[in-house]
């Protein structure tokens, strides 16, 4: 009978190995593939910064944003997904594409904008914890510099001022609170059980010398 139970036992550890190991390759290969696509919109949307950037625009003209900060973000099209935008941490050397609207789907290729706009000072952007997506954001440290990039050029430049780790049922705080901080990031912690939220908040321009 021992032998029996010793032998189910054994056969059972090796169904659940088994399975870790399916998921843990699952894992790796969903987060190259993301990796793939996050890479190829962030191409994307620096050629056309990048050529806007290359239009002279008088002093005189203002843009929208400045003008009424109400006025909807702008969305490129790539691949049949519209981004606002782009963030990056140059801390930690990273740059991420960023897609208008938040579901399951595209939360599998690139970050997400959760809530709020660049112009009202109440983004909030939302990625799974993929490594090259926000497994990072552990690493963030208070005062590290963080950027915002539209997709008509318009940078907005942060600064790490908060972390916190919030469970899921008070994700109602990314939108209640956002109105305190200009930018939040946020993900899963790798059990799942928390949310990883960085609260970052702008910085004033220097004036020309």
């Amino acid at each position: 009978m021992g032998n029996k139970s010793g032998l189910a036992f054994m056969a059972v550890g090796g169904l659940l190995l088994a399975a870790a190991l399916g998921l843990t390759a699952y894992n790796i290969q969903d987060g190259n593939r993301a990796a793939e696509e996050v890479a190829h919109a962030a191409t994307e949307l620096r050629a056309r910064t990048d050529e806007i950037a290359q239009v002279e625009v008088p002093d005189f003209v203002i843009p929208a944003y400045e003008i009424d900060p109400r006025v909807e973000m702008p969305v490129v099209e790539i691949e049949g997904r519209g981004y606002v935008g782009s963030v990056s941490l140059p801390a930690q050397g990273l740059e991420l594409p960023v897609i208008d609207e938040c579901t399951d789907a595209n939360m599998k290729t690139a970050p997400c904008r959760y809530y709020g706009s660049a112009y009202m000072n109440n983004l909030v952007i939302a990625a799974h914890n993929y490594t090259n997506h926000f497994g990072w954001l552990g690493s963030v440290a208070v005062g590290d510099p963080v950027e915002f990039t539209d997709v008509d050029g318009n940078r907005f430049r942060y600064a790490v001022t908060d972390l916190e780790q919030l469970l899921p049922g008070q994700t109602v705080d990314m939108v209640g609170y956002s109105e305190d901080w200009d930018l939040t990031l946020f993900t899963c912690t790798i059990s799942g059980r928390q949310r990883l939220t960085v609260r970052c908040s702008l910085v004033e321009e220097e004036p020309p010398a």
